[in-house]
């Protein structure tokens, strides 16, 4: 059985591999899309602060006395790199990028409110701002996503109904 100290270092590894994740499918899809300039910026935008978190993420495990786990950031890494791959055989690749990307940010806000609530338990009030600070983001993000899906389809469908016009990315 692991100790509250050993499951919150785990747990912050976890993220850091997530926020990995995160990162390439970020910019495979930032790279391929082309007609949606408004989602576009928003993505690399949040790609930067996707790297900032990773970043953060490291600091905290490394003041903990720990490291990252390679083995789980390069598995996050080939997930993704899977994920994207996937985008470019559908025909509707904006959908289900922006589809997966407010699933991947609910499972963000997810392990943020866990990571506090562990930082918490043992008393470790600079990973809990930390991970408080990277669910703000995380949420913003998600608000975003949520609030764009409905427009984003109606300009996809507009799009695709017009045979001059690429719709996929």
């Amino acid at each position: 059985m692991a100790s509250p100290e050993e499951r919150l270092m785990e747990w912050l590894r976890d993220a850091h591999a997530m926020e990995r994740q995160a990162e390439t499918m970020l910019s495979s899809l930032a790279s391929r899309i082309e007609n949606y300039p408004d989602v576009k910026a928003k993505i690399e935008a949040h790609l930067g602060t996707t790297r900032q978190q990773a970043s953060l993420l490291q600091d905290c495990i490394e003041r903990r006395g720990g490291d990252t786990s390679t083995i789980k950031d390069l598995a996050a890494k080939f997930v993704a790199f899977g994920q994207g791959l996937s985008g470019i055989f559908v025909g509707d690749e904006i959908i289900k990028g922006a589809m997966a990307s407010y699933t991947f940010e609910q499972m963000e806000i997810a392990a943020y409110r866990i990571l506090i609530a562990a930082a918490e338990q043992v008393g470790d009030r600079e990973t809990s701002a930390v991970c408080a600070r990277i669910l703000r983001e995380e949420e913003e993000m998600a608000r975003w996503l949520s609030e764009n899906l409905a427009p984003l389809t109606q300009r996809y469908l507009v799009r695709e109904a017009a045979p001059e016009l690429e719709a996929q990315h």
